[in-house]
């Protein structure tokens, strides 16, 4: 099953898959005020910038985070 979560600041999308998310905790770790694994939603993707979201999505080990880039109108 392939499960897809998408947060968007309007400039960014995040894609979540948690099918294959190892949980080895580097996106907690790396953007805390962004990845709360208590809350729901648990991506508030708007306490970061977009560059800092893209180089945190770089280091995920497992692929379940990814992102694109909204086409500006």
């Amino acid at each position: 099953m392939n499960k897809k979560h998408e947060y968007s600041n309007g400039e960014i999308t995040i894609i979540w898959q948690p099918d294959l998310c190892c949980h080895s905790g580097i996106c907690v770790q790396t953007l805390p005020r962004v990845y709360s694994p208590g809350k729901r939603p648990w991506i508030t993707i708007e306490n970061a910038t977009t560059n800092d979201l893209i180089m945190q999505i770089k280091t995920c080990p497992s692929g379940a985070l990814s992102y694109r880039m909204n086409d500006k109108e």
